[in-house]
């Protein structure tokens, strides 16, 4: 459950950075797996991020808002969160312009 919901949050975090749905970016669904034990969780979540992008900071910025969006949902306290990028998507705008 916990995990679902963190993929929930990554997904949102998305929308807040890019403005739009992942999906409509073209980037693929977050992917989530959490442990849970004594109150606290640890998380790790892969994402797709749209090209060109800071990915520090956009990483940073996703891990803090993962961070409160979950542990507000659940009532857990998020001990360990690790954000990892599957892929770079390059935006719509840059492929309609690309040479061939």
């Amino acid at each position: 459950m916990v995990a679902r919901i963190a993929v929930r949050a990554a997904r949102e975090a998305l929308i807040r950075h890019a403005g739009l749905p992942p999906a409509r970016l073209g980037l693929g669904p977050a992917h989530s797996t959490a442990t849970v034990r004594e109150g606290s969780a640890h998380l790790k979540v892969s994402l797709d991020l749209p090209y060109p992008v800071d990915i520090a900071r956009t990483c940073g910025e996703i891990r803090q808002y993962l961070t409160d969006r979950v542990s507000h949902l659940t009532g857990l306290r998020i001990d360990d969160l690790t954000v990892s990028v599957q892929r770079l998507v390059l935006g719509e705008s840059l492929r309609r312009g690309r040479a061939e």
